[in-house]
């Protein structure tokens, strides 16, 4: 399982002002904490609760459709395009980088085991889109389309063009490189797909976008470059079994739950800054600053009460981030909680060779960059505790899929707990909802002229 190091969150640490006392915080939030932990679990299967994400690493048929699927297709593709925004593109991404070899897209076709390349769409940059489409063989290429509503003006707007691309160079042949994951029953897309005759893959009833990633939005891009499916699903159902436990003593979701709560309520430490000290884990941190903002910046509580709540999450990397952002950490405001993620074994070792011994940086030789990236995470976690900065420290034995599954699911309920400490909708968005229907209004969608005219006049 993975490790999960709190002590420099207490007060004996990191002082009165700054820390906390855990085993009264604990014990006190314990029935609490347990409470929502049955509650979640008891609830995860009712329509509407938004909480089938917990139940994902449980759909062995996902699994088994995905991976008949990926064999079906390997060899036929030089290209992967995913398409999608937010929830459909950032697990994917975060996931592919971490488990993919460093430079996959770079590598020979052997150096891949036969298995395409990756890319990912996940904003509407006309110079990106541009750049991308002049550069990939579109009669080589793969199209997965994601989106559950088929609404997305972003993810949509892209398919418009790889569709009518697609069509102009392959004839009616076009149909066989797009698969759309989607809704299983309505939306846009799943007309489209059903009128056209594109292979489907569905995103099932609530779950959320940012909830997503074990299911086959994430699953079906994985599989299709090779990753182990059934070893991340694996690591996934092992973590929920771990995290059915509501003694928060041996539940490690709801110790960082309750302690992100307790800094954000009674410390006013609202920042949660995400530094991996791995690349292959960098954007496991761009999820993360998803997963946290979208479900914990709330305007209302679970009452209507008006609480403007939520921590607000900041990504980073190590040992990168040592020079753009510690500085702040260590001497600026005193209201961020870090959370450091730590490999301990990496795949490869890299030795420094022993060269200008008798100058200022003789003693790095013989070392390895194994070591000196762990350093760094140890040396920047001690300096912290010296400036009194809390921090936390998350450690995977190695980076593979079953502790990539543990990792993402932890966060995932990690996330739905504190919502519940903070009595919000961890699942709803209305904030991000507006701007979507002011887009539609402003690009001249039917319904919503009134809008469009209120914007024209306010914009004028």
């Amino acid at each position: 399982m993975l490790e999960f190091d709190y002590r420099n969150v207490k007060a004996e640490i990191v002082g009165e002002e700054n820390g906390l006392n855990l085993e009264e915080a604990f014990n006190n939030f314990n029935d609490k904490i347990a409470r929502i932990i049955s509650d979640l679990n008891s609830k995860k299967d009712k329509p509407g609760q938004w909480l089938q994400w917990m139940n994902l690493g449980y759909s062995e048929e996902t699994v088994w459709l995905v991976k008949e699927y990926a064999a079906m297709t390997q060899g036929l593709f030089d290209n992967v395009l995913v398409l999608g925004i937010g929830g459909s593109a950032l697990g994917g991404m975060a996931v592919c980088e971490a488990l993919l070899q460093p430079y996959w897209n770079l590598l020979s076709e052997e150096q891949r085991n036969n298995f395409p390349r990756i890319f990912f769409l996940d904003n509407v940059d006309p110079d990106q889109i541009n750049g991308l489409l002049n550069i990939l063989d579109l009669k080589k290429t793969l199209v997965n389309v994601i989106t559950k509503s088929g609404s997305t003006a972003e993810t949509m707007s892209q398919f418009m063009i790889l569709k009518n691309r697609l069509q102009e160079e392959l004839g009616d042949n076009y149909v066989r490189h797009i698969v759309a994951t989607t809704d299983k029953n309505s939306g846009i897309l799943r007309q489209i797909s059903n009128e056209e005759g594109y292979k489907t893959f569905v995103i099932p009833d609530d779950v959320g976008g940012r909830f997503s990633v074990f299911s086959a939005v994430g699953l079906l891009p994985f599989a299709l470059v090779g990753i182990d499916i059934e070893e991340l699903v694996q690591g996934v159902k092992d973590m929920d079994l771990a995290l059915k436990n509501t003694d928060i003593w041996h539940n490690i979701a709801a110790q960082n739950a309750l302690i992100h709560y307790l800094m954000d309520t009674q410390k006013g430490k609202n920042l949660s800054v995400m530094m991996p000290y791995s690349t292959r884990l960098k954007y496991v941190a761009d999820w993360f600053v998803q997963l946290w903002a979208e479900s914990l910046g709330k305007e209302k509580d679970n009452d209507g009460n008006i609480v403007h709540i939520g921590p607000t999450p900041i990504k980073a990397l190590g040992a990168t981030d040592q020079h753009s952002q510690i500085q702040l950490y260590n001497e600026g405001p005193n209201n961020k909680l870090i959370n450091f993620i730590r490999v301990k074994e990496f795949d490869t070792t890299l030795e420094i060779p022993k060269i200008f011994e008798f100058t200022g940086i003789g003693y790095l030789g013989g070392n390895t960059f194994n070591s000196l990236i762990n350093a760094e995470a140890d040396a920047t976690k001690v300096a912290l505790v010296d400036y009194q900065r809390p921090n936390v420290t998350i450690t995977l034995e190695k980076v593979n899929p079953y502790n990539i599954g543990q990792l993402l699911y932890m966060l995932e309920v990690q996330t739905a707990i504190i919502g519940e400490l903070y009595n919000i909708n961890t699942f709803n968005q209305p904030g991000v909802e507006q701007a979507k229907n002011y887009t539609y209004a402003l690009m001249g969608r039917a319904g919503y002229e009134e809008s469009a005219a209120m914007l024209k006049e306010k914009m004028a």
